[in-house]
């Protein structure tokens, strides 16, 4: 019987979910899943080729990287079986050259593991071969390699590589590209029954290919074309299904009730802009009506603002909260650490003046009340701001994660605003969310600019608002690269520049990747702040809370982006502040007021050291990253990034838009010991040739995997994407968002697509799923 109109058969639908197990046998599926995380048929044709051998074109050997675990494709030119004496007497040693034209490489095969390559490997053969890259006696070899003959006699029976094109897989050492392309021969046969998550009317209208049709082109191309059409197909799955995904739940929240929250004439709004002692820019302008129009809806607003360093998001969110207690809600402000929430406070306060003092002596006529809840509040002060939520007396809470205990209560929380989005979890803004008597409305904060396309990818359930104009009297800052190795006077250049600063009336940051403490680092060399020796004394590399990806104690980042900084100099561990602080103290910058800032300083310590510095009290303030966003004392201009290269580009953007905040001109100095042709510097360079915070997002998107960049705290979704790149494929996920939304918007339930259904299901198990919904 046909499969009607709405029904997909259950063996078709079961085609891709089926378990390796079945198909390749226990032995194979568990080293499938161990070593590349394949766990399903759908799973094994989706671990696309990375690239593809042609038989009449070798694959280049010139350029083999060391360490590295490579197949190539090459022909035997010598094979060499030589005898030695060893300590446990006589041994065998195969050493066998092969060649491509561009280059040779040597292969060694020793003891009982000669035998077979000696009778195989024979001069003229071609074959594949796999191993990790080392480097003996100054020449690369591959010791022991993995190889597989190709006797192209066009059998195929005989000859397991038919076919015009040799795939070569993302491998490992415990699996070889050519055992991988075994196991995809033997699941082949059983895509034709596989259904096409695709609707036919997309598929005919844009000429793609039928899925079967696709994988097979995929894995077992004939010509470059098939590759090319394969590859169109198979972005437009990744970017339909999930473009789908967020379409529902775009279409989801908007069937969801919420009360209207539109500003009052004559309310707190129009009293706090009427103090106002600046004019917004044209963008905020802009992106307020856009909010005020969202907040309007009998449905919430999710809404992304991004805009550039200092181009006044916090001020565009304040004047939406302000709107919400006019209409009688409360809004909330949640911040990824107590620096923050407590910088945020202090700045809504100060600029709200006596609006900020409702229901208290000298409080002005329209006035709400400000509170802060963070974790480490005394428990007077935290059983009062609870109480003002609870009764409505606070319009305006500004808190970390201390927001989301179950112990908060609101009286009628109508908006809530997360600052630094990639920081928090999906459930955590659940949870917040979730305190309001009807969903309170929704506004997402990020001061890391975003490509469009990563929006649409990452944030496609949000409606999106950016800011990318400064506001006026901004200054400009001006970035360098300190080679500290290669010219140690560009350092103690620099130390003079931040004596100039801070004579001129001004003040410093420098920011070192990790805290640092008292414990003697084993073999620790390298050249310390001041450019001495730091013989041997410094701070454990690996476990402080503020080394590589660290956290500090509200568990936000307190150091390098994860990931950043390969290539690092492993002869010393990252610099730490308290060893630079006390160094700069001691020699190049004696006689200046020296402060110390990290993550792992009780909170308020770390208020009063940055109240001090907002004061004018320190002259430099040494930190961690625990400076990166919100903090904003107008009278630094200058910023030197010790082990610079240590950070990601986006991370060194945000820290460099601390400083320039005031009518003077901005300073950022970013200090390596790497050497100029080093990744590391091209990143450093680029940071230093633009402010165009955008441009620096797109440079640190190539740069990086696109795991990161979608992985699951973000998006929620499956973390990699396999064939779309998100950079690249622009149009597709553009195109991909029309049509999905489209077809939502004609059948949510996508009854009529069965087969799409399906797809979202293998895209989104049951826990995806509640992440999406959450979202």
């Amino acid at each position: 019987m046909e499969a009607g109109p709405g029904r997909v058969r259950k063996e078709e639908a079961a085609v891709l979910s089926e378990p390796l197990r079945k198909v390749l046998g226990p032995a194979t599926a568990k080293v499938m899943a161990e070593a590349l995380d394949l766990h399903t048929v759908g799973d094994l044709l989706h671990h696309y080729p990375r690239r593809y051998a042609e038989r009449g074109e070798l694959t280049t050997l010139a350029d083999l990287p060391l360490d590295e675990h490579v197949t190539v494709v090459a022909q035997v030119a010598d094979a060499r079986l030589h005898t030695y004496n060893g300590p446990r007497g006589r041994g065998q040693r195969l050493e066998v050259t092969i060649t491509d034209g561009s280059g040779r490489l040597r292969l060694v095969f020793f003891g009982k593991g000669v035998h077979k390559p000696h009778k195989e490997l024979l001069p003229g053969t071609r074959a594949m071969f796999a191993g990790k890259v080392s480097l003996f006696n100054r020449r690369l070899q591959l010791a022991h390699p993995a190889y597989e003959p190709l006797r192209g006699d066009g059998d195929p029976a005989v000859d397991a590589w038919a076919g015009a094109l040799i795939p070569l897989y993302p491998a490992t050492t415990k699996l070889e590209s050519w055992k991988i392309a075994k196991a995809v021969d033997a699941v082949l046969p059983r895509v034709h029954d596989a259904v096409d998550p695709l609707p036919a009317a997309l598929r005919e209208g844009r000429g793609l290919a039928d899925l079967p049709d696709a994988l097979h082109r995929i894995h077992r191309p004939r010509t470059k074309a098939d590759i090319a059409a394969a590859r169109e197909r198979l972005k437009w799955d990744e970017a339909f299904v999930l473009q789908v995904a967020l379409a529902r739940r775009r279409y989801a929240d908007a069937q969801l009730p919420a009360v209207p929250r539109r500003p009052v004439p004559g309310g707190l709004l129009d009293a706090f802009d009427a103090r106002l002692p600046f004019t917004l820019t044209d963008g905020q302008r802009t992106v307020s009506k856009e909010i005020f129009d969202d907040l309007a809806t009998d449905h919430p607003m999710h809404r992304l603002l991004q805009g550039e360093v200092g181009s006044g998001k916090t001020m565009v969110a304040l004047r939406a909260m302000l709107a919400v207690v006019d209409a009688g809600g409360q809004a909330a402000m949640l911040a990824p650490t107590e620096v923050l929430a407590q910088q945020h406070h202090r700045s809504i306060t100060e600029m709200m003046g006596d609006l900020a003092h409702g229901g208290m002596l000298g409080g002005a006529e329209h006035a709400t009340k400000v509170v802060l809840l963070t974790g480490s509040m005394g428990a007077a002060a935290r059983r009062q701001a609870l109480l003002d939520l609870a009764t409505g007396e606070a319009g305006v809470v500004v808190g970390t994660h201390a927001l989301i205990e179950d112990k908060v209560r609101f009286h009628d929380l109508g908006l809530v605003v997360v600052d630094e989005q990639h920081r928090f979890g999906v459930e955590q803004r659940d949870a917040l969310r979730g305190k309001g008597k009807q969903p309170p409305h929704l506004l997402v904060m990020t001061a890391t600019p975003i490509p469009r396309t990563v929006a649409m990818t990452v944030f496609g359930d949000l409606e999106t608002s950016v800011l990318d104009q400064l506001p006026a009297g901004r200054s400009p800052i001006a970035t360098h690269v300190v080679p500290a190795r290669d010219k140690p006077h560009f350092l103690s250049r620099a130390w003079e520049r931040v004596r100039e600063e801070v004579e001129g009336g001004h003040q410093a940051y420098v920011v070192c990747p990790r805290i640092g403490d008292d414990e003697d680092e084993q073999g620790a060399g390298g050249k310390g702040a001041a450019g001495k020796s730091r013989g041997g004394r410094g701070a454990r590399a690996g476990a402080d809370t503020a080394g590589y990806g660290g956290h500090d104690a509200e568990g936000a980042g307190d150091g390098p982006d994860e990931g950043a900084g390969e290539g690092a100099d492993e002869k010393r561990p990252p610099l730490a502040v308290t060893e630079v602080a006390e160094q700069l103290a001691r020699g190049p910058l004696a006689g200046l007021r020296v402060d110390v800032l990290h993550g792992r300083m009780h909170p308020d310590d770390k208020d009063a050291v940055m109240r001090r510095f907002a004061r004018g009290e320190a002259d430099v303030l040494v930190a961690t990253t625990v400076i990166e966003v919100g903090v904003n004392v107008p009278n630094a201009t200058a910023m030197v990034i010790m082990d610079a290269d240590r950070f990601g580009v986006s991370q060194l953007h945000q820290l460099r838009g601390r400083v320039g905040r005031g009518s003077a001109p901005g300073l950022c100095l970013l200090v390596t010991d790497m050497p100029e042709a080093t990744p590391a510097r091209q990143r450093l360079a680029a940071v230093a040739a633009t402010l165009d915070g955008f441009e620096l997002s797109r440079i640190d998107l190539e740069q990086r995997r696109e795991g990161d960049v979608l992985g699951q705290a973000q998006s929620g979704v499956r973390s990699s994407l396999r064939m779309l790149t998100v950079i690249e494929d622009e149009e597709v996920i553009a195109a991909a968002r029309a049509e999905a939304t489209a077809a939502v918007a004609a059948d949510p339930e996508l009854e009529r697509h069965p087969e799409l259904r399906t797809a979202l299901d293998a895209l989104l198990d049951a826990e995806r799923e509640r992440y999406l919904e959450k979202g």
